[in-house]
């Protein structure tokens, strides 16, 4: 912090003091500062103060408070008479206190919610803020408490606070919104991430899918590279108007149309593995694939359509659901040669 202008600090300048480059004198009776104090103060009661005042150090500022700060605009005048840097904290330790009470960090109910949920609610949340706000969260789920700490490191913003899972299953942590970005940590590596779709599996799908929302979460541009197979995944549940051939239209028929009418790659039991699936998805209030596909769009994952592969199996653009473009094998390339990571599913 630069040096004041005003000798009279305000809370949110007094905040932002390091107790090591000053030297902090607390003026109330020594029974105040044991009860509520400032971390790093050197208590001194001001009736005893003129007697100790040159035992305090003259190689660095001394920034003083009291209750209410009459105290200590005095015991500054004195300061500065016999040369010391000196200031004071206005409104005393009462204002300081309201300010610090006022800013309470922003609370987020992350509890119940499954990967990728609570990564992606904090990091909605902190887009919001402003350089320095903090946000409180409290999860349940065991991973969060990895999770949160490889995040944080990754995304250049400050974990003030990590408390393992308590008695009653909450893990809580303190986040500050910091603006050391990825680059500061990473270089100029890019850390984009590319995904190939070639399955329509449900179960590899919702996969890629939760991937792609952490990365998102991260802030990491993502893209996702439908093929073959995987084009079914981005068909319209409604059939569609267009004409096509006797082909096309066997192919169409044969192949599963949209999220909802995947299957499993293991134990599909006839099409009852889907379902089980979907009902312990939402049971354990793990996000629909449907919804996790929702929001990486909203979050602005690249969502491509292999349009070499389309016009093979006889799929037309106006059979796609919204937000999707066309691509070929330059698009997918220089996604990749931008990532540090290219999953093919």
């Amino acid at each position: 912090m630069s040096e004041p202008i005003n000798e009279h600090l305000t809370p949110e300048e007094f905040s932002q003091l390091d107790p090591a480059k000053v030297t902090l004198v607390d003026l109330r009776d020594p029974n105040e500062g044991l009860i509520k104090g400032i971390p790093g103060s050197l208590n001194i009661p001001f009736n005893d103060f003129a007697a100790k005042i040159d035992s305090l150090p003259k190689d660095k500022p001394v920034y003083a408070f009291c209750r209410v700060g009459d105290w200590s605009s005095q015991v500054v005048e004195i300061l500065r008479d016999r040369g010391y840097e000196a200031y004071d904290l206005a409104g005393g330790y009462e204002a300081y206190e309201k300010y610090k009470a006022a800013i309470q960090p922003l609370f987020i109910d992350a509890k119940g919610l499954k990967c990728p949920g609570p990564i992606v609610k904090i990091a909605d949340t902190l887009r919001m803020l402003k350089e320095g706000d903090e946000v409180l969260v409290e999860a349940t789920e065991d991973a969060f408490y990895s999770d949160i700490q490889v995040w944080a490191t990754r995304t250049g913003n400050t974990l003030e606070k990590l408390d393992p899972m308590n008695k009653d299953g909450v893990i809580r942590a303190l986040v500050k919104k910091t603006s050391k970005p990825a680059e500061a940590i990473t270089g100029d590596i890019p850390h984009d991430k590319n995904f190939v779709v070639f399955s329509d599996d449900l179960d590899k799908t919702i996969a890629v899918f939760i991937m792609a929302n952490g990365a998102l979460a991260m802030g990491r541009k993502v893209t996702i590279f439908f093929t073959f197979w995987g084009l079914n995944i981005l068909r319209r549940a409604k059939k569609a108007k267009v004409r096509k051939t006797l082909i096309e239209k066997m192919f169409g028929f044969m192949m599963p149309r949209g999220t909802k009418k995947l299957h499993l790659s293991q134990m599909n039991m006839g099409g009852m593995g889907p379902k089980m699936i979907r009902g312990i998805m939402k049971k354990k209030n793990i996000q629909s694939l449907e919804e996790l596909i929702e929001q990486a769009r909203a979050h602005g994952a690249r969502i491509v359509a292999c349009q070499m592969s389309m016009d093979i199996m006889g799929i037309h653009k106006e059979e796609l659901i919204d937000g999707v473009e066309l691509g070929g094998v330059s698009t997918f390339l220089g996604a990749g040669e931008t990532s540090d990571m290219s999953l093919f599913i």
